[in-house]
């Protein structure tokens, strides 16, 4: 499969299992486990869609990240991405 299919496949995984953390009265942030390729991790860092901590078990997702894996939901899931 192509890297880049994989890291897109990655990200709207993440995405679907991320849940939403109260940091501050005024910031939310969406944190997901990271069970999947770390190249595949890595390469959605550098690409600003995600933050991870070598010591974490999980990332959290950039606003960039949230957005782009909303267009991937629509591209891969169609009208059941709805509300995603």
């Amino acid at each position: 499969m192509e890297d880049q299919t994989v890291e897109d496949l990655t990200l709207l995984l993440l995405h679907l299992t991320s849940w939403e953390e109260r940091i501050h009265e005024e910031l939310t942030i969406h944190r997901a486990w990271k069970g999947f390729r770390f190249e595949a991790l890595d390469a959605l860092e550098e690409a600003g869609y995600l933050n991870q901590s070598r010591g974490a078990k999980s990332v959290t997702l950039t606003q960039a990240g949230i957005e782009w894996a909303r267009a991937l939901a629509a591209k891969y899931l169609g009208e059941a991405a709805e509300g995603l």
